[in-house]
């Protein structure tokens, strides 16, 4: 199969690189537009209790949303919040203008600010409009609220993004040319992460026009996009060049690469497909747009890596040497051979001592802590956020994000809501709908056991706000967290026994793939929820982790630890089956990939490295948590761990029972 389309991609080649070129143009262009189409949330589950509450409410009593905060500080406040409100109140953007409470020391007060129905694109677009007339004359004007917090997400996402490839691009394109040991060879990754990151583009926007894909899915287009491209592409271009080495031609080359290598990269991109695949199992946008565009950054990837890298590697031939500067050293030379050897003679020595590490790595993670995002995620001098932290703190009754509790007999209920401890204030509306105040922030672990004891007292009630939103998406989680697992494990394991034949090897690697992951979620825990170099890393600490990120991380990463499973994996298996000798697989496994592995994982970790830099603490999150896996796995775990370990199995390493054995031998991803 393998070693068919590489012959089919010698003859195809120009026409190949032909269609490359039209991607380029067509995700230029027409999917360059796919920012227009995104939306900016899609954080909350749309059939869960508090959904429906809102929309219950929205039905009977009309909106009661608060989209804007407009926050004025002086010494005379009355005339000049009344002419904002004279501006504004008229305006078509805007649906409702109430003046809020006076703060505790009488220096402040707000505008609550309801825009017109639409989405969230949509509210953004309005208050762009409105923002200018916000601004009052001789005192302090500030303004947040949902949708100027949802503009200032966006806006510093693009500039981390920004700041991250500014930092990154430079030390990467350094690296490119000596891990690719040439000029040439260095331009070959960055073609395919174009084509990867431009063709998520399009089909990313192609799915924006039947369901709602979040922002954020740009986010992880862009790392995996060119991350996944330079491993791929590290990995073809090193096995055709040891090809050319042995004397054959490039279309003979390409035919032996593509049937080895290429083999892996192929089962490689649908692990990790199929790990981002794993998050479609919850209902919110956001994870599900996570999925979508991780999935068509790394498919894309794949795909370019298997078609048109090896028709320009056929086009270049030889000259993929050209402006070389390191040679490459001879089979059984150099550290990796000795390291080999090391783990060879040393087995339980290794496999204990990392695991021992790992798991030390991994203690901090047993006192997590979850809990919902805010404004707190932004930098301190956000506007969005100094607003919220003044609302919360300066106002008597609590912030602007109450509690809210639709019922029918809304005036017995009330009675009971203000029993409940930590309730500041209600008040009824509309003879329906109960407002329910309390102190702190709306994420806090206060905010959502008042959500739950409300849900527990008496009668037919729906409960809704940001604080019920977060115990609903906690809810969600730990109901889906099981499903996605089994997922991701059960179709790592098919996948992973397709490509090897064996029921020893997928299930060790599922194994040590948790450990891996442990050890990073740990240190994630360590300095993201306890603290630790908060100062240094920039962002403030919350004493809890949102469960979105660590869901986003756990499918990333668990792809990313298969990936380099697969890289090593691959070439023990093909070393296996020409020597029969699992000692001598193994070694020379390691020999052949160790250095494959490291340097795709220090590329990554230089793709990646750059998020941590950002000022939004998710995406700082996400950039340290996967720089410190990827760490992790390419130096403990693949290089060490699983070499000695498979050392210790023996032949077991290769054992599958009878029936299953027949089925690989007649279905397996493998060449004849």
């Amino acid at each position: 199969m393998f070693a068919w389309w590489g012959r089919a991609v010698v003859r195809l080649r120009w026409l190949i690189l032909l269609a490359a070129a039209a991607v380029l143009v067509l995700g230029a262009t027409w999917g360059g537009g796919v920012f227009n189409d995104l939306i900016s949330g899609g954080f909350d589950d749309p059939s869960s209790p508090s959904s429906k509450a809102h929309a219950q409410i929205n039905a009977e009593l009309g909106r009661q949303d608060t989209d804007i905060i407009a926050l004025y500080t002086g010494d005379s406040l009355e005339a000049p919040v009344h002419d904002v409100m004279a501006r504004v109140k008229d305006r078509p953007e805007v649906t409702s203008v109430v003046n809020g409470r006076v703060s505790t020391d009488g220096k402040s007060t707000y505008l609550a600010i309801q825009l017109r129905d639409g989405d969230e694109n949509k509210k953004l677009d309005d208050f762009a409009a409105i923002e200018p007339l916000l601004g009052a004359a001789g005192v302090k004007s500030e303004i947040g609220g949902l949708i100027p917090f949802l503009e200032d997400a966006n806006t510093q996402i693009s500039e981390d993004i920004t700041k991250a490839e500014i930092i990154s691009l430079p030390i990467l394109l350094v690296l490119l040319i000596f891990i690719f040991r040439g000029l040439v060879a260095a331009a070959t990754p960055l073609l395919v992460g174009i084509l990867a990151v431009l063709g998520a583009f399009i089909t990313v926007r192609a799915l924006a026009q039947v369901t709602d894909v979040s922002v954020f899915a740009i986010n992880i287009i862009t790392m995996l996009g060119l991350g996944m491209a330079i491993d791929y592409s590290l990995f073809i271009v090193s096995r055709f060049r040891e090809e050319l080495a042995l004397g054959k031609t490039p279309a003979e080359a390409i035919a032996v690469t593509i049937a080895t290598a290429g083999r892996t990269v192929m089962v490689s991109g649908l692990t990790v497909a199929v790990a981002l695949a794993s998050l479609l199992v919850f209902p919110m946008a956001f994870l599900k747009s996570m999925a979508w565009g991780g999935m068509s950054a790394v498919l894309v990837a794949m795909i370019a890596a298997l078609t048109v890298l090896p028709a320009l590697l056929v086009v270049l031939g030889k000259r993929i040497n050209a402006l070389s500067i390191k040679a490459r050293p001879k089979r059984g030379e150099g550290g990796w051979a000795k390291l080999a050897h090391s783990v060879m003679r040393r087995p339980v020595l290794y496999a204990v001592g990392v695991t021992v590490l790992l798991l030390a790595l991994a203690v901090p993670f047993l006192r997590i802590e979850f809990g919902g995002f805010d404004e707190r995620v932004l930098p301190k001098d956000t506007e969005s956020r100094v607003v919220s932290e003044r609302i919360n703190t300066g106002f008597p009754g609590g912030g602007t994000s109450p509690i809210m509790v639709l019922s029918s007999n809304a005036s017995a209920l009330e009675a009971g809501i203000k029993g409940l401890p930590n309730v500041t204030a209600t008040q009824v509306v509309q003879d329906k709908l109960i407002v329910v105040n309390y102190p702190g922030e709306p994420t806090s672990e206060l905010a959502r056991d008042l959500v739950r004891d409300i849900r527990q007292l008496p009668g037919e009630h729906l409960v809704g706000g940001r604080s019920a939103a977060d115990v609903d998406q906690l809810d969600a989680f730990t109901e889906r967290l099981p499903w996605m697992l089994l997922l991701i494990a059960v179709s790592t394991f098919v996948l992973l026994f397709l490509a090897f034949g064996s029921v020893v090897l997928p299930l060790k690697a599922i194994v040590m793939n948790i450990i891996s992951i442990g050890a990073s979620f740990g240190v994630v825990v360590w300095v993201f929820q306890d603290g630790h170099f908060a100062d240094f890393l920039g962002f403030t600490v919350t004493g809890f982790l949102e469960p979105a990120n660590l869901v986003l991380m756990l499918a990333i990463l668990f792809g990313l630890a298969t990936d380099y499973e697969v890289f090593l994996l691959s070439r023990v298996r093909e070393e296996w089956d020409q020597t029969g000798d699992n000692n001598t697989a193994v070694a020379h496994g390691l020999q052949r990939t160790g250095g494959i592995i490291t340097a795709a994982a220090l590329l990554l970790i230089i793709v990646i490295g750059g998020f941590a830099t950002g000022g939004t603490a998710t995406i700082k999150l996400l950039g340290v948590g996967t720089v410190v896996a990827v760490a992790v796995d390419a130096a403990l775990v693949r290089t060490l761990l699983v070499p000695a370990t498979m050392r210790l199995l023996g032949r077991w390493n290769w054992w599958a029972p009878g029936p299953l054995a027949k089925l690989y031998r007649r279905y397996g991803i493998r060449e004849s």
